[in-house]
């Protein structure tokens, strides 16, 4: 065993440990931490470190300060590191390895801007509870938790970065790692997660953690397999025909969740395909898109892009890999919505102008800035309608940059959900005009510039007047799910009744995929 000093702290871990593994939750299995047990590897009170590709050295997001008994620069650091860098001693975590006694520096990320609030009907009370009642929405980014009693007061809530991101940002990566064989590790990360916002709102409230005797669990479907230690296997190739589409009740014993009474029951809100998750039903129930005889249209935009259309008694849904660009990994100075990123540009006097979160010094950008920041360049003429960037990077503020690449990938993400929308329409025989409302729900969702969205094209711009923002209605549908039992069913049945649109072999997609590339 070597000694490793991380943020002042001293663990141990076997020579040959990734500082990637031992400082994203020890996916190698071989290092032990002082005072540990039980904890699943993960350092205790640790940051979290995200490897947004899953700690194969493309990313460059890792970055540590690192001294000491380690491994030689690989290629990666030298290709993703300035000179600069690496004699300020920065190493990527997912290429170096521990030798000897070392010391690791790295900044602790904090849960930043996660949605938890979301517009919620009034509902008639019939709770699937008899003391207390907790919410959950297992996003591939973040977690959001809500806590009630049987009266329906909400008593806290909270939310934290999900721990699965390292093993990557997206679901691609996480079916991956589960493909390897670390589906346990995913399992227990995601469990220790959820026990610890147990803890939380349970301590917020005042009450003990064991009088929750009912819980509702939302989330895409491969985060619902991670859960409930489903194998993602069916999910990794065509036909892409999950084995398991939820809508059923367990316990938290089966579950592994530690911080609830065993037998406490747990309904796990039901999916309607591969990839057109509980999350995506359970915010057409929280936005009251079936309630009413007009056409309607929601998407729930993040990692991934999830839309579902009303129209005539019939409910479409479709699913595209936006890509986590607009969760702040894949952009080269990207970050969540934490202290120090910019959520906010604008142009003043044809300059840009950046806020930032937290009134702190400016490190990085999130979802929100990325897309007022390539509205901006587009303002003032440094970006042009093919994305084209007139210098190899924009200053957006000083450090924080754009470069060629970013924009590529906020084209490749946005061209996805304004695709989507459209092929929805076009199945369904519509065009934008006949859309009534365009809700827009999720945490990037939440804090959007929806006049600069729509500037970039991320969706039609002639659906601009109808647009509303309902937040984390995906937790807010969860939270119906358990207030009354009822609604139960009547999502089992949109997830039955969804006419699934397949994008990935729809011609008409792939033709508006590449049309709307352009700003």
């Amino acid at each position: 065993m070597v000694g490793v000093r991380v943020n002042g702290v001293i663990h141990y871990a076997e020579p040959g440990t990734l500082l990637g593994d031992l400082l994203a939750g020890e996916r190698s299995g071989e290092a032990h931490f002082e005072g540990c047990a039980g904890s699943g590897g993960k350092l205790p009170g640790s940051p979290m470190l995200a490897l947004p590709c899953g700690g194969h050295g493309r990313c460059g997001k890792c970055r540590v300060f690192a001294r000491g008994a380690l491994s030689p620069l690989s290629d990666a650091e030298r290709r993703l590191l300035s000179q600069e860098d690496i004699d300020r001693g920065i190493r990527l975590a997912c290429c170096t390895a521990v030798e000897g006694d070392c010391s690791v520096e790295m900044e602790l990320l904090g849960n930043g801007q996660i949605r938890t609030a979301g517009d919620m009907p009034a509902i008639l009370l019939k709770p699937s509870f008899r003391f207390y009642g907790f919410v959950l929405d297992i996003g591939t980014t973040t977690l959001a938790a809500r806590l009630y009693d049987t009266s329906g007061k909400l008593l806290a809530e909270g939310s934290g970065l999900n721990p699965q991101a390292g093993w990557g940002a997206d679901v691609i990566s996480r079916i991956e790692a589960d493909l390897r064989g670390e589906g346990p590790k995913l399992t227990q990360a995601i469990c220790t997660a959820v026990d610890s916002l147990v803890m939380e709102l349970s301590g917020k409230a005042k009450i003990a953690p064991k009088d929750i005797d009912g819980m509702a669990v939302t989330g895409n479907t491969v985060m619902l397999h991670l859960l409930t230690s489903t194998s993602t296997e069916p999910l990794s190739h065509a036909p892409f025909a999950a084995g398991r589409l939820f809508g059923e009740t367990v316990t938290a014993e089966s579950l592994g969740l530690a911080s609830l009474r065993p037998e406490a029951a747990v309904y796990l809100a039901p999916c309607a395909a591969a990839f057109v998750g509980a999350d995506l039903i359970t915010a057409v129930l929280a936005g009251a898109l079936c309630d009413t005889p007009g056409t309607r249209l929601l998407a729930d935009i993040g990692t991934n892009g999830e839309m579902a259309l009303w129209h005539e008694g019939a409910l479409y849904c479709c699913s595209t890999a936006a890509g986590p660009a607009f969760e702040g990994a894949g952009i080269s100075m990207g970050m969540g919505g934490s202290a120090g990123a910019v959520d906010r540009v604008a142009v003043t006097e044809g300059r840009l102008k950046a806020h930032v979160i937290g009134d702190a010094a400016a490190v990085g950008i999130c979802g929100s800035g990325v897309v007022d920041a390539v509205a901006c360049l587009l303002e003032t003429g440094q970006l042009d309608d093919t994305g084209y960037l007139e210098e190899e990077s924009a200053v957006i503020c000083e450090p924080v940059t754009f470069t060629q690449n970013d924009v590529r990938m906020v084209q490749l993400a946005k061209s996805a959900i304004h695709a989507g929308i459209r092929t929805l329409l076009h199945t369904a025989g519509l065009d934008c005009a006949q859309v009534e409302s365009l809700l827009i729900a999720g945490g990037f969702g939440s804090y959007l510039d929806v006049g600069n969205a729509a500037k970039i094209g991320l969706f039609p711009e002639e659906m601009l007047p109808c647009i509303r923002v309902v937040g984390n209605a995906a937790l807010s549908g969860a939270s119906m799910l358990l207030l009354n039992e009822d609604y139960r069913a009547v999502c089992e049945g949109y997830a039955r009744g969804a006419k699934l649109v397949e994008l990935s072999s729809n011609p008409y997609f792939a033709d508006e995929y590449m049309e709307r590339m352009l700003f």
